[in-house]
């Protein structure tokens, strides 16, 4: 139950997750669950590499063929193409088969669960004609989308799995989409990919920050590090702990490089982006974990607010991040280029 003052919340569970909507007016807390419920359903049927009757599956299994898809699944893939570009193929839809090879074939409690079977055979999602793999042979590239029409072909043999954008794109969408309906201040919370939109309570959305959750724990268990304030745009971090496994012996997790296929070798453990959109904030806080000790630097050209934690629990902000201590940050929003 909230108090008079404070946001009104909707907690469900969805697309292997837990989600949430806040909304500043009580009285429109059920009408923004069911939207966010409608929008959740219709991601999952659309864009879920774990369902076999998905779109996204059916694209997949097309052998090379075009097909006509959905305006949905061709917004979500061109959301995906543009943060390839915006991160030089470092965030790659066309990862499937990498995912696949290091055990991330089905949802990730089921992975969890079955995690000492079977061997680590991470290989790059896309081999050209030259031979070069991955990143070098740009597999995003070879990706055929006319938005226009709605239609999209694959290279034979390459599987798309559009998990780092497609969830982001729904927090970006359903927040823009409850608060145009219901007429207040909303923020939106798939899983970590957080967006924000109408009039934001005074002082802003308080968002906590955690860094050292453990595979499988509950976002909302776990005390934050540091809690921020956002009065717009969208906020997330990307952690190579949380979605993290045995396979083979290894402890493996579900960032890539896609060049190589398997599981970033990098210095961070969590790192936390403020952007114009949630997309944009998944694609460069996932990015820079693959750049490693280059993401600084990268993410201070966009003049994208971040913090990044080490393995050790050593702390780097940029931008226009706040210092532990330092207050909220109201108001973090700049856009990545596409």
């Amino acid at each position: 139950m909230s108090h008079p003052g404070e946001p009104a919340a909707v907690t469900f569970r969805a697309l292997g997750t837990v989600v949430s909507v806040l909304v500043t007016e009580p009285r429109a807390r059920d009408a923004a669950g069911a939207i966010l419920g409608a929008e959740l359903d219709a991601v999952d049927a659309a864009c879920s590499r774990f369902r076999a009757d998905s779109e996204l599956s059916r694209l997949n299994r097309a052998g090379g063929r075009e097909i006509t898809i959905s305006r949905r699944l061709a917004d979500a893939l061109a959301a995906a193409l543009a943060a390839a570009r915006a991160t030089d193929g470092d965030v790659d839809p066309t990862c499937g088969r990498a995912l696949i090879g290091i055990g991330y074939d089905r949802d990730f409690a089921e992975v969890r669960r079955d995690s000492e079977s079977g061997l680590l055979t991470g290989r790059p999602g896309f081999t050209g004609t030259s031979g070069l793999t991955g990143t070098s042979a740009g597999g995003w590239r070879a990706v055929e989308l006319d938005l226009p029409r709605c239609t999209a072909r694959l290279p034979a043999g390459v599987l798309l799995d559009l998990g780092a954008t497609a969830k982001a794109l729904a927090a970006d969408r359903a927040a823009v989409h409850i608060a145009a309906e219901v007429g207040c201040g909303v923020l939106v919370n798939l899983g970590g990919d957080i967006r924000v939109a109408g009039r934001a309570p005074d002082g802003g959305w308080r968002v906590g920050i955690v860094d050292d959750l453990g595979p499988g724990e509950a976002p909302e268990a776990a005390a934050p590090a540091q809690t921020i304030a956002i009065t717009d745009g969208g906020l997330a971090t990307s952690s190579t702990k949380v979605r993290a496994w045995r396979r083979g012996g290894n402890t493996v997790h579900h960032i890539v490089v896609p060049a190589t296929g398997r599981p970033a070798q990098t210095c961070w453990q969590t790192v936390s982006v403020a952007a114009a959109s949630c997309v944009d904030a998944n694609a460069a806080s996932t990015a820079a974990i693959i750049r490693g000790e280059r993401a600084p630097g990268w993410l201070s050209m966009l003049r994208l607010p971040a913090r990044l934690v080490r393995d050790d629990g050593t702390v780097q902000t940029v931008g226009a991040w706040p210092a532990a201590g330092g207050g909220p940050a109201a108001g973090l929003r700049t856009g990545l280029p596409a």
